[in-house]
């Protein structure tokens, strides 16, 4: 309740000329915020949660709304709590951000991306101080480019697999009920 009023106060305050995006220290808890358009986002979270995680989430659920309700947002007409079906994606999106095995995961691909980052730098300086070309720095800066988008597809792919590892037994245990069901009462 604290957490909510101090939203509310922040909300109060807010002018166009405020920052798009901000973080706020609230006891143990940290609120950051995004605006899009003319929407804000809220997040709580317990301080010592990644900030860049906090703002990804925020802008994944930025996303979507403005994908699913953005034409609707600027209606004086709307309905009282028309968008009350963007729960589920908040809760799905929630599960994923929340999941420590995906936290994990994107810091230690983070952690390999800032050694791959300090490895290429101290090549691009032995290459400045040997005074090689500037055809060899751009193929190092393209093979860094190429590293960092393999790091983000093995990043979507260690999430996919963890939705995969998540919901893949229960869907199927409810093909099987189906087929069960289909087998038992309606084939006979």
């Amino acid at each position: 309740m604290e957490q909510k009023q101090k939203i509310k106060t922040v909300m109060s305050r807010m002018t166009p000329q405020s920052a798009s995006e901000a973080t706020l220290e609230s006891g143990s808890y940290e609120i950051h915020y995004i605006r899009k358009e003319s929407v804000f986002y809220f997040v709580v979270c317990e301080k010592g949660y990644p900030r860049n995680l906090a703002f990804s989430y925020l802008s994944e659920i930025a996303e979507e709304f403005q994908h699913s309700y953005g034409n609707e947002v600027n209606k004086t007409t709307t309905r009282p709590y028309a968008f009350v079906n963007f729960d589920s994606f908040l809760q799905k999106t929630k599960r994923i951000y929340s999941d420590k095995k995906v936290q994990d995961n994107l810091d230690q691909l983070n952690q390999e991306l800032v050694g791959v980052q300090e490895i290429m730098s101290k090549n691009i300086e032995d290459l400045l101080y040997r005074g090689d070309s500037l055809e060899k720095m751009s193929d190092l800066s393209a093979s860094l480019k190429e590293s960092s988008k393999r790091y983000r597809k093995s990043a979507q792919k260690i999430n996919f697999d963890l939705l995969i590892s998540q919901y893949a037994p229960i869907v199927l245990i409810a093909f099987f009920t189906v087929f069960l069901f289909w087998w038992i009462f309606l084939k006979g």
